[in-house]
């Protein structure tokens, strides 16, 4: 998810809002949820569930409305869940940690969702350039976003880090352009601004793409965790439609075409637009999902990220080191302060919908 280079501000009334929030009394379960999503390829099984009905079909299954709300704006989305506003939102692993959690919110990953598999990269002015020639460089990108995290990513394959570099943090509606100027050496950014820009300047390198940090860039679909502890059923709805609806990917399922319309009308883009968009997004099934949260190279990958967060502020002001929020992987290991886990990679859901024939 990478749709906006504004970010969360922390100042200490919205950080007492979030608190008072997060430390309320646990609610019963509701007759209604609702999810919010925001416009990016990586959503569309949601979108799709929300406009076909499969979403409504699932909550009925369980006895409660439940509905997808699309925002206009990624992060003030997950700021609104933050706030109470909703009780699901689909959002990077990266903006789960350092937006609710951060703030004291409670937060469970009930699906992995997605990994980028070459959607974002970096692009260098140049024929036959590497990773090392960035170092001197400026390098236009949405500040903070997983482009930014991409950079340091790729900076450190090298030795290198940021200060090796000049980070110009450019909009995401501007940073097709930028190129246009003969000062741009080069940028980080993500499809479809990625393809435009590789397709417009043939005289670049892509030299590094999120396929070379696999799982590190991943769409999660988020819960406040007292509501899915008061109704796990609500997990199970969300899950039981996403996958549903996801498994109209398959150009062998027969709604393949009705789904690829669908992305293509609400990317405006045409269909080859929407299959150059989704070829680089992994969608990861239940067993897939689980295996990533399980697995050994899960905890060294969530210790990039809160590193990250820390070193650029994102955790919050005064917090004193990167482990200050505790992550829960899914075998149940604790990832920084056990005392303070407010992220959580339960299994719970992905267990049971692997078991599933919906």
């Amino acid at each position: 998810m990478h749709v906006s280079a504004k970010r969360l501000t922390r100042g200490p009334a919205l950080l007492l809002t979030l608190l008072l929030v997060a430390v309320t009394g646990p609610t019963q379960a509701r007759e209604s949820y609702s999810v919010a999503w925001t416009l990016y390829a990586g959503s569309m099984p949601l979108a799709y569930a929300e406009e076909n009905g499969i979403l409504e079909k699932w909550g009925d299954r369980y006895g409660f409305d439940l509905e997808a709300v699309q925002m206009n704006d990624y992060v003030e989305a997950i700021t609104q869940f933050s706030l109470g506003q909703f009780d699901a939102v689909i959002a990077m692993s990266l903006d789960a940690l350092t937006i609710p959690a951060a703030s004291g919110v409670d937060t469970t990953v009930i699906m992995p969702l997605s990994t980028s598999n070459g959607s974002d990269g970096i692009v260098l002015r140049g024929k036959d350039k590497s990773v090392a020639d960035l170092e001197g460089t400026r390098i236009n990108l949405v500040e903070l976003s997983g482009s930014h995290y991409m950079l340091a990513r790729a900076l450190q394959t090298q030795g290198l880090s940021e200060r090796d570099v000049t980070v110009v943090n450019t909009s995401d509606a501007d940073i097709a352009s930028v190129f246009e100027s003969s000062d741009t050496q080069a940028v980080a950014t993500w499809k479809p601004q990625l393809s435009e820009i590789l397709a417009q300047y043939p005289d670049t390198t892509l030299v590094f793409d999120s396929s070379d940090i696999y799982g590190e860039l991943l769409d999660t679909m988020i819960l406040r965790t007292e509501a899915v502890r008061d109704n796990p059923d609500l997990g199970r709805a969300i899950a039981g439609a996403w996958y549903e609806a996801a498994a109209l990917l398959d150009p062998e399922h027969p709604r393949h075409d009705a789904l690829m319309a669908f992305t293509a009308d609400t990317l405006n883009t045409d269909l080859a637009g929407a299959r150059s968009q989704l070829r680089t997004i992994d969608f990861l099934d239940p067993e897939q999902a689980q295996a990533l949260i399980t697995g050994e190279e899960f905890v060294a990958t969530q210790k990039q990220i809160t590193g990250f967060a820390f070193e650029h502020g994102l955790l919050g002001e005064g917090v004193p080191s990167a482990g200050f929020v505790g992550i829960e992987s899914g075998t149940g290991a604790v990832i920084g302060n056990a005392d303070n886990v407010k992220l959580r990679f339960p299994t719970t859901w992905l267990e049971e919908a692997e078991g599933s024939d919906q």
